[in-house]
């Protein structure tokens, strides 16, 4: 019975084994595919290898920890190790679910010294070659970066180079001055430099360290030399040196210029020689001398005191000894009559020096009643007392007669030269044939020059034959470019300190004048000082604001004044700059004051400035004289009156002007400086101001064409004087291709420049029109008619409207004659237009 219950029994709890692993088998099956992500905390790493009921104990899913340090407590799972870093940081804020391993490391929750951890065991330590120190790691380094580290020598134990090896620590570099000693011998532990130096200790020569980058080395004002350092100084101080020219290299002046050595001597004959060229090394005295360097008078060296001076039997005179002499000898020399005295004869006798000769004209005069002391001849010569015709005398051989090339003529030298002299000659164009080249050919007269404007033009073209000058000349008719003939040569051209630019002369210049030019600081390249160089163009003048400023920080291209300057950024008082030297101070006519610049002045500019005349004595120009105060600047009027007869003691300007008391030409004035000159749209002209206007109002003018330079059409554009008004007559003419000066009408008249057709102006209103008697047509004028002769006609009935006896009725054109059969028929109901008798 037992063993029956007892199999029973086992076969129920088989039963029940079975169906719970058959349950089990299941339910592990369905969380196979569960998504632990969905709870919040995805299983990741080893995590991922745990068995649920790892965590999930007694299958309690709810409230299962999250935290690191919840399971990782040494109960649950592996804690911390006692040998641990004492920290608060959760685990997940350095290791990984992947492994144990430190994956990252925050030191800020770490609460024991360094060395607690970095002891060599637990982390890495001090390293072998770690500098010998009993400091803690945080008293140099940072949790963040291990190597940058402050240091604080004072701690460390033995000598510099135990560190300083170039290993552990900067050692000596590569190009460290040559020396046994020990770092601490020269450098201090708080920085290399500066550092102490002793010459003692160094080996090798001096340019091993005096090389300009070790050490100082030669400065670049240094005498050229090939010596080395030791050669001339010693070690002690460069000053003072041993010298010896042995081992200089360049010239002379290089050193002998003054300030590094003694240079020329104030009673030094002024040359542009090199010292060399004259003197030697040895000795200054042993001198080699040439004239052609030489620059002032004779007489500073030949004054009988540096060099040889006159002798005691010399012509007595103050001319200068290069007036006659020459630097090769004394003799021969030039003469100049400047400084004799007595008359010609007393020298000119034929023994002392050359008398009249054998040939010359009979006369009793003294040489001087003829002669001048510049040469024999021209000679001053009175034809009054000569007889006989001009060519009796004038035939070749006693006087000049007409020379090979002279103009062909029968006429007597009197026809046209007169005795004063052979020029100027009376001379008529008039009777020359032949044109200007066949005597103006530059041998028969003056032609063409070798820099004249290349031209195949005339000489009359331009020229007249009352003088060469002034000519007519106009750019339009030139070829080639500006440069062409304003190349310095043919006519002026670019000078030396031009404005380096490749522009052509026209870009800027027009052909009017050279100047006003037009300049655009915009297309030039460089620095302004690479032309404000004080060369090409005016630069910083000596008494500049000492400044390391660019032109452009303070000028403009506009003008060099005004400039921007800001007193805000000056220190001191006023007169610290505006001494008369930095800056401009009181110059010497200033007003008498102790006030200080400050008092009157402003540092927006020196005027205006607070001033009263109140307490002014005496008359304007006492203090207005151009040294006190501002007086008649150069450009003033020329008058002879007062200030206060024009001007008044508050403003210049406005002031009373009255013409009457001016003195010169108006355009002394009025050019523009001192007064409204000439506009750029004023007619071209060379009159006088005056010529035209009356001083009570420029608007008044008295117009005189003679003197106008330029086209009509320059002046006569509707702007600045009447031009061609809407109904004038299209034309490409100029204005005096018809019209006078005198007035626009009565004009003369050619049809050559007219633009359109003819009842363009032949309208009736502009110029005559069709006649009310005009035969009926269609045709325009210059289809019968020539701009030459009205009546002359071409004629095509073709065109005509109307009846033929509306022309052909005797009047207007021939009709029926006499015999004519009496009809009331049109002409054209028996004839043709081609032949009255068909």
């Amino acid at each position: 019975m037992l063993n029956k219950l007892s199999t029973l029994i086992l076969m129920t709890l088989a039963s029940f084994v079975l169906l719970a692993a058959t349950s089990f088998g299941q339910q592990e099956s369905r969380f196979e595919n569960f998504d632990h992500f969905s709870t919040g905390f995805p299983l990741t790493g080893q995590h991922a290898t745990v068995r649920c009921e790892s965590c999930h104990i007694d299958g309690q899913f709810k409230g299962t920890p999250t935290r690191c340090a919840d399971c990782h407590n040494s109960v649950r799972a592996e804690g911390k190790p006692a040998s641990h870093p004492q920290t608060q940081a959760n685990c997940d804020s350095c290791h990984a679910t992947s492994q144990w391993a430190i994956a990252r490391f925050d030191h800020s929750g770490v609460t024991e010294r360094c060395a607690s951890c970095h002891n060599g065991i637990q982390s890495s330590g001090k390293p072998a070659n770690h500098v010998p120190s009993s400091q803690e790691c945080e008293n140099c380094h940072t949790t963040s970066n291990w190597t940058n580290a402050t240091f604080d020598h004072s701690a460390v134990t033995g000598n510099c180079v135990s560190c300083h090896n170039g290993t552990t620590a900067t050692g000596k570099p590569a190009n460290h001055i040559p020396s046994s000693n020990v770092c601490e011998d020269c450098h201090r532990t708080t920085a290399w430099v500066p550092a102490s130096f002793d010459h003692a200790g160094i080996t090798g020569n001096c340019s091993s360290c005096h090389n300009g980058t070790t050490a100082t080395g030669k400065p670049a004002n240094h005498i050229p030399s090939s010596n080395v350092c030791e050669d001339c100084h010693r070690t002690m101080s460069w000053v003072p040196a041993e010298f010896s020219h042995a081992g200089i290299t360049g010239n002379c002046t290089s050193c002998h210029n003054g300030t590094t050595a003694p240079g020329k001597s104030s009673s030094h004959p002024p040359t542009s020689n090199t010292c060399e060229a004259c003197h030697n090394t040895s000795d200054w005295s042993q001198v080699r001398f040439d004239h052609r360097a030489t620059s002032a008078t004779c007489s500073t060296c030949h004054n009988g005191t540096i060099a040889e001076g006159k002798g005691p039997t010399h012509i007595q005179t103050t001319a200068q000894c290069d007036s006659c002499h020459t630097t090769n000898a004394w003799s021969p020399a030039r003469f100049s009559h400047e400084g004799i005295t007595g008359n010609c004869s007393s020298c000119h006798n034929g023994s002392t020096a050359t008398g009249k000769h054998a040939n010359h004209v009979s006369s009793t005069n003294a040489c001087e009643d003829c002669h001048t002391t510049n040469a024999w001849s021209p000679a001053r010569f009175d034809h009054s007392a000569a007889s006989g015709s001009c060519f009796s005398c004038h035939n070749g051989t006693t006087a000049t007669g007409k020379h090979a090339n002279h103009i062909a003529s029968s006429n007597a030298c009197a026809d046209c030269h007169v005795t004063n002299g052979w020029t100027p000659a009376r001379f008529d164009h008039s009777g020359v044939t032949g044109s200007c080249f066949s005597c103006h050919n530059g041998t028969t007269a003056t032609g063409k020059h070798a820099t004249h404007v290349a031209s195949a033009n005339t000489c009359d073209d331009c020229h007249t034959t009352n003088a060469w000058v002034p000519a007519r000349f106009d750019h339009s008719a030139v070829t080639g470019t500006c440069f062409s003939c304003h190349n310095g040569t043919t006519a002026t051209g670019k000078h030396a300190a031009h404005v380096a630019s490749t522009n052509s002369c026209a870009d800027c210049h027009s052909t009017n004048a050279w100047v006003p030019a037009n300049f655009d600081h915009s297309s030039v390249t460089g620095t302004c000082f690479s032309c404000h160089n004080g060369t090409t163009a005016t630069g910083k003048h000596p008494a500049h604001v000492s400044s390391t400023n660019t032109c452009d920080d303070c000028h403009t291209t506009n003008a060099w004044v005004p400039a921007r300057f800001d007193h805000s950024a000056a220190t001191g008082t006023c007169s610290s700059c505006h001494n008369g030297t930095t800056a401009t101070g009181k110059h010497p006519a200033h007003i008498a004051s102790s006030n200080s610049c400050g008092d009157c002045h402003t540092t927006n500019a020196w005027t205006p400035a607070n001033f009263n005349h109140d307490n002014i004595s005496g008359s304007c120009s006492s203090c207005h004289n151009g040294t006190t105060a501002t007086g008649k600047h150069a450009a003033h009027l020329n008058t002879t009156n007062t200030c206060e007869d024009c001007h008044r003691v508050t403003s210049w300007v406005p002031a009373n002007f009255n013409h009457a008391a001016a003195n010169g030409t108006c355009s002394s004035c009025h050019n523009g400086t001192a007064a409204p000159g000439k506009t750029p749209s004023h007619p071209n002209t060379t009159n006088q101001c005056d010529f035209c206007h009356v001083t009570s109002s420029w608007a008044t003018v008295r117009m005189d064409h003679s003197q106008a330079l330029g086209t009509c059409s320059s002046c006569h554009n509707n702007t600045l004087a009447t031009g061609k008004p809407p109904s004038h007559i299209a034309t490409t003419a100029q204005c005096d291709s018809c019209h006078s000066t005198n007035a626009w009408t009565p004009a003369s008249f050619s049809h050559d420049g007219v633009t359109g057709n003819c009842v363009s102006c032949h309208n009736g209103t502009t110029a005559t029109g069709k006649p009310p008697t005009h035969p009926g047509t269609t045709n325009v004028c210059e289809n019968c008619h020539r701009t030459t002769n009205w009546t002359t006609i071409r004629m095509s009935h073709g065109d005509v409207t109307g009846r033929c006896d509306a022309c052909h009725n005797g009047t207007i054109a021939e009709g029926k004659p006499n015999d004519h059969p009496n009809t009331s028929q049109d002409c054209g109901a028996c004839h043709d237009t081609r032949n009255w008798d068909d």
